[in-house]
């Protein structure tokens, strides 16, 4: 993980817990010495808790718009649940790295 992103954890963190984030991970770039902090963009795979209070809809892209205004970077969300292309998961899955998980977080306090 860049260290752009990794001193942000505790804010991004708030966030998560803000929006009703149940699992946040990030791939692609960000997770290889190739990230370039003021070209490339930030790519995340968000699994919302859909229990939470508000809809889906509305908390998915205000957490788009608060990572982008936290990271000073575009931001890409993808739902894991919905990559149909056995390509991109491969991809995918070489690079995720756990930024924020929920029940992880109750249990640490």
């Amino acid at each position: 993980m860049h260290a752009s992103l990794a001193r942000r954890l505790p804010e991004i963190a708030a966030l998560c817990k803000r929006y009703g984030v149940a699992h946040l991970e990030l791939f692609g770039s960000a997770t290889t010495p190739d990230f370039q902090p003021t070209t490339s963009d930030y790519d995340f795979l968000v699994e919302l808790d859909a229990q939470a209070p508000g809809s889906l809809a509305r908390r998915w892209t205000e957490l788009a718009d608060a990572l982008e205004a936290l990271l000073g970077r575009p931001v890409d969300l993808v739902n894991p649940r919905y990559i149909r292309n056995p390509y991109f998961l491969e991809a995918v899955n070489r690079s995720r790295t756990v930024v924020y998980d929920r029940q992880a977080s109750q249990a640490t306090g």
